[in-house]
């Protein structure tokens, strides 16, 4: 097969959108309570990840860069992850906090953006969650400077069975170059798969202490 039957195969790959609609009454006032409702639907419809969202953040040069992080906690001041402070995404919020999420729910043909600024949580904050985690998960992260490069895998399997005999007692303390972000939500955008690509998108932008309310073209 040639490169440009390859290309043609890939042009005409489409489906349609028919999983449902989303009109202006389908809206609530305040756009965490739709969140909620959606991300309490792709639960229950067992997505692979409900919870992973695409992180955009930029670099000095103004170069954008995305990853995958899980969301782990939500409410009227944010949504929060949780990452290793020496990560490249780190770095990319201390000099510029704004930032994008995206929640990819593709088999609800739903999708869901958020536009804010990113500020990190609390040591206590950070510590209770870390705590929580998995104890392998907890000595995994002592384990990885992430984003730094490294030569081989065997380094990391090496150095987590040395700090798990390390750890074996006792509790897993918090390493200070592990933390939190909070993204304060200033737009978030609801997209609904349409027919013929008449797709619903209605944007939530705050207004004070209100939230301005406009549907937008597909």
């Amino acid at each position: 097969m040639s490169d440009n039957d390859s290309l043609q195969q890939i042009a005409h790959l489409r489906r349609e959108y028919t999983k449902g609609g989303l009109r202006r009454n389908d809206l609530t006032e305040q756009p965490l309570a739709l969140f909620e409702r959606w991300l309490a639907q792709a639960c229950e419809a067992k997505l692979a990840d409900p919870t992973a969202m695409v992180v955009a953040t930029v670099d000095e040069s103004g170069q954008p860069y995305q990853r995958i992080v899980l969301l782990k906690h939500y409410d009227e001041r944010g949504l929060v992850f949780y990452t290793n402070l020496g990560s490249r995404k780190a770095h990319h919020l201390e000099n510029n906090p704004r930032i994008s999420l995206h929640f990819p729910w593709h088999m609800l043909d739903r999708q869901v953006m958020v536009q804010g600024t990113a500020e990190r949580l609390s040591t206590l904050e950070v510590m209770k969650y870390f705590h929580s985690r998995p104890r392998d998960s907890q000595i995994g992260a002592w384990v990885s400077k992430q984003s730094s490069r490294i030569s081989a895998r065997g380094i990391l399997e090496s150095k987590f069975l040395e700090l798990k005999q390390k750890f074996q007692q006792g509790d897993i303390p918090l390493p200070s170059f592990w933390g939190g972000y909070r993204v304060t939500i200033e737009q978030m955008e609801f997209w609904q798969g349409g027919e013929h690509r008449l797709h619903d998108r209605f944007l939530y932008q705050r207004e004070g202490s209100s939230w301005k309310i406009d549907r937008l073209a597909p």
